[in-house]
């Protein structure tokens, strides 16, 4: 769900492009509130420190045909000192973050080496008869400008990428040493234009608690690295940075992408009480992390997580998960120059499986499109790309691709139980389609010699109406469903999540999504295979307790959500949930629903809501 658990109803939307501001007290500065997308958890309060831009603006400088060879030998050592750098930078991340965060770094490594960028240099230099460090601002401008030109989030979110490369080469070429932000006060909260990777990665987190960008994405690096090393981080703020200034108290809130500068002391003490729950919940869940999820009166639940790099799967059973509910693998293109070898996805498959150790592992084939990948390989990109070659459709028209990853699967399924689960399944045709190719595969793999689960189950998510509507005929079809509330509530409601402009209107509760969700769950009991929940909204207690009233047995959320859920499923009644779920239909509007379920799982587990809402 978008709002927090003592969450008032919503007011109508702000406009983006200001921040809100309370009423002015004489005596007091005046709190902001600023609005930017949700990138890693956590509530800190600190204090701003402004990090400037610091993009090398390097003049053209001529030389003299005999200076070019001196120029180039300047250049490749450079070059040969920022990978020694990198690979450095490498084997920290790989410690503290694992091998597929840490992969960002490698990629790095990759463009560095990678000898069209050094040969385009090169020619720079003895063509036009320019300094290496100009060649090399020239080069690497002009290559970041052209992912700023993708519309695809995939390519677009490299730019970050390419101007770390920069940063870090024009350092060599002038012989600086890095400065990074380590004499920053404790508390510390970055708030920047944009951060890159290294930047990130190099944060001392006893000092540096939290940052703030004005652009930045959901997939981007910064944000991949922010989430591994539980750096609390809030990006697409857009308006930030040149509405604060040093020293200014200021509030992160990583759960909801909420940042207030300057709070009043009310508001404080609301997040001081919020974080004070959050210290409790965490300090709990070492009562809880070994105890099964099982209701107050016996009936087990499967709690399961969400995870989008293979390491993840980790910290997934230290939170007392029991599997992997949802494996994404989306960030094997997105953390790699290149698009990912069967041996890629094999690894990461790999390494899960032997994370799990037996447990529960599904894996999502890739749901590429829209944002992420499909848009900049199209010569004539696609107005609505939400609606358009997306997900399973995208994997159909791209059968060796599509065949490379189900491959990859089917070797690692060898290894450890593995599911098989299809995205955004909009018609019966397309199931068919795909389960007929992951035949063929296994097919090909039976004439290869190569070991298989020839029993591997496969199932589908339910993430578009057409599919909740005609789940009875697609349940004859698969093994499980696998209901994924972000998408069914944007394509039910027409609302795009990650508009500020519209996102308000983006409810789980809301009616029409509600019907979907226990017709789907209907469909599966008559059928009888199993029904899961893995969208954002399992994470909120009061929803699982509706999802449960509705009949589900797994819920699959992240990492973070799962102590919180668990100590509240031992709390509650299946006839406690059931009742709860009668009454929903009853109601009318997502705002009345979300008022009725947030009150009955405030009786059942108070102290999950103490305080006032901070929101």
């Amino acid at each position: 769900m978008a709002k927090r658990p003592n969450q008032p109803d919503p007011a109508p939307p702000t406009p983006p492009a200001a921040p809100v501001h309370a009423a002015p007290d004489p005596g007091l500065p005046v709190e902001q509130v600023f609005q930017g997308l949700p990138v890693s958890p956590g509530i800190v309060i600190g204090t701003v420190r402004v990090v400037e831009g610091d993009e090398p603006q390097v003049p053209r400088r001529a030389i003299k045909p005999g200076e070019a060879a001196e120029e180039a030998t300047r250049f490749r050592k450079a070059v040969g000192s920022a990978v020694q750098e990198l690979q450095a930078v490498y084997e920290r991340a790989r410690k503290e973050m694992g091998d597929e965060t840490a992969g960002i770094f490698r990629s790095h490594i990759t463009i560095l080496q990678d000898n069209s960028v050094a040969r385009e240099v090169v020619r720079r230099i003895e063509g036009d008869l320019v300094t290496a460090d100009y060649a090399v601002f020239a080069v690497l401008s002009e290559l970041a400008a052209k992912f700023r030109a993708m519309r695809d989030e995939a390519f677009s979110t490299k730019v970050n990428d390419v101007e770390d490369i920069l940063r870090r080469l024009h350092r060599h070429l002038q012989g600086e040493q890095f400065v990074s932000l380590a004499q920053a006060e404790p508390d510390t909260v970055v708030v920047a234009r944009d951060l890159t990777p290294s930047q990130t990665a190099g944060f001392d987190r006893e000092r540096i608690r939290a940052f703030v960008t004005d652009l930045g994405g959901l997939t981007s690096h910064t944000a991949i690295i922010a989430k591994a090393l539980e750096i609390p981080a809030v990006v697409g703020v857009r308006t930030m940075l040149r509405s604060v200034r040093d020293g200014q108290m200021v509030v992160v809130d990583g759960d909801t992408g909420r940042v207030v500068v300057n709070p009043t002391p009310e508001t404080i003490g609301d997040y001081q009480r919020a974080i004070e729950q959050r210290r409790l919940f965490r300090v709990s869940l070492a009562e809880v992390a070994d105890l099964p999820p099982v209701t107050h009166d016996g009936v087990a639940i499967s709690l399961l997580g969400n995870i989008e790099l293979p390491d993840e799967a980790e910290k997934v059973f230290r939170m007392g998960g029991g599997g992997i509910g949802l494996y994404r693998t989306e960030y094997l293109y997105l953390t790699r120059p290149h698009e990912p070898t069967e041996e890629d996805h094999f690894a990461a498959y790999k390494r899960c499986v032997e994370l799990c150790r037996g447990r529960e592992l599904n894996i999502r084939t890739v749901d590429l499109g829209a944002d992420k990948l499909t848009q900049s390989r199209e010569e004539t990109p696609e107005r609505n790309p939400f609606l358009g070659n997306r997900s399973i459709r995208y994997c159909l028209r791209n059968v060796p691709m599509f065949k490379r990853q189900l491959r990859a699967i089917l070797r690692a399924s060898a290894l450890g139980p593995i599911k098989i689960m299809f995205p955004l399944v909009s018609a019966v045709a397309e199931l068919r389609q795909a389960k007929f190719i992951l035949r063929d595969v296994m097919e090909e793999c039976l004439e290869d010699g190569i070991p298989f689960d020839p029993k591997i189950p496969v199932g589908m998510m339910v993430e578009v109406p057409s599919a909740a509507l005609q789940a009875d005929a697609f349940a004859r079809e698969c093994d499980f469903f696998s209901i994924g509330t972000n998408d069914l509530t944007q394509y039910t409601l027409a609302v795009d999540r990650i508009n500020e402009r519209v996102a308000h209107l983006y409810q789980p509760t809301h009616p029409a999504v509600l019907k979907l969700v226990r017709d789907t769950a209907r469909s599966g009991r008559r059928h009888r295979i199993s029904v899961s929940c893995c969208g954002e909204a399992a994470g909120d207690v009061e929803y699982a307790m509706l999802l449960i009233g509705m009949g589900l047995r797994t819920l699959s959320v992240s990492a973070q959500a799962l102590p919180r859920l668990k100590r509240f499923i031992r709390s509650v009644t299946i006839e406690q949930c059931e009742r709860v779920a009668r009454q929903v239909f009853s109601l009318d509007s997502d705002v009345q629903v979300t008022a009725y379920i947030r009150d009955r799982a405030r009786k059942v587990v108070p102290e999950a809501f103490s305080g006032r809402s901070v929101e």
